[in-house]
């Protein structure tokens, strides 16, 4: 009995030491909600200056993207899963200095071949991060090997549709499900609501195609559906914010969420702070 529960011991200590992380604390969500900012949205300033701006914004949790500056002292060493172990360390110590924990990395390529694939699903592992978003459908076959290996999630994200370009398909919350459909649970959408409402989507009707299969966001709301819109902060816009989250919440999306505010780039701290704040304030 001993040498059987040792053996069930060794085993599961085995496959934690795979795993990129636990599920995201209470400690760092927000009313519930693992929401935090995109990288992306601070990405006239550095990975350092952003975390510092997610801080200030009052998130507990930062998406990164591949190729961000590292800091104003390190201008030419870049934030990428192709970053050494030093510059890692030195995030990590960042990130820990201001309380803000690396949940999600994208969007980014996944490569046909294993081994490339690999140095995305490393650096997760190493940071912590959850969930990878990408748009590479055609590696699919590849990463799902490693989605099991590594139990990191990967989210299809979607940019609007493309009227010159028929072969761009993600934007279409049907095409990510039935991509995903009969894969491992921890393949789905990241589903980005600012880019479905450019698309003339509404997000709750997208949400409910994909239920069960969206494994992050890029959550957004905007002043209107089509071309020429912009982020506003949430609950001032058109995405119906309330119905948005009440839809995620009764899914048991559990996120990451991810701010990724692309409007006002160089002074945007005040309307991400609205949408923390709308989180803080919301009431299911």
């Amino acid at each position: 009995m001993k040498n059987t529960l040792l053996t069930l011991a060794l085993f599961a200590a085995s496959a934690f030491g795979l795993r990129a992380a636990g599920p995201i604390p209470d400690s760092h969500r927000i009313n519930g909600v693992a929401i935090g900012c995109q990288a992306y949205t601070f990405n006239r300033f550095t990975a350092f200056e952003a975390i510092e701006k997610a801080d200030a914004a009052g998130a507990k949790v930062i998406e990164f993207y591949p190729g961000q500056k590292l800091s104003p002292a390190e201008p030419e060493t870049k934030l990428d899963h192709h970053a050494s172990a030093g510059t890692l360390a030195k995030v990590k110590a960042k990130l820990a200095e201001h309380g803000i924990m690396a949940v999600a990395y994208g969007v980014v390529g996944l490569s046909k071949d294993e081994a490339e694939s690999r140095k995305v699903f490393e650096f997760c592992k190493t940071m912590g991060i959850r969930v990878i978003n990408t748009e590479s459908t055609d590696a699919l076959d590849t990463f799902e090997k490693l989605v099991k290996e590594y139990d990191i999630m990967v989210g299809f994200h979607n940019h609007p549709r493309r009227e010159n370009d028929p072969n761009y398909k993600v934007w279409d919350p049907s095409y990510i499900l039935e991509l995903v459909k009969d894969r491992d649970y921890r393949i789905g959408a990241c589903a980005d609501t600012g880019h479905w409402m450019r698309s003339d989507l509404k997000p709750v009707d997208c949400l409910r195609i994909l239920k069960g299969r969206i494994v992050s966001s890029h959550l957004k709301d905007l002043n209107g559906f089509g071309k020429g819109i912009h982020d506003v902060p949430y609950g001032t816009g058109s995405a119906d914010m309330p119905a948005i989250l009440a839809e995620l919440k009764a899914q048991g999306f559990s996120g990451p969420a991810s701010i990724e505010y692309e409007h006002n780039w160089e002074n945007s701290l005040p309307e991400v702070t609205s949408c923390i704040e709308f989180i803080k304030a919301w009431r299911p």
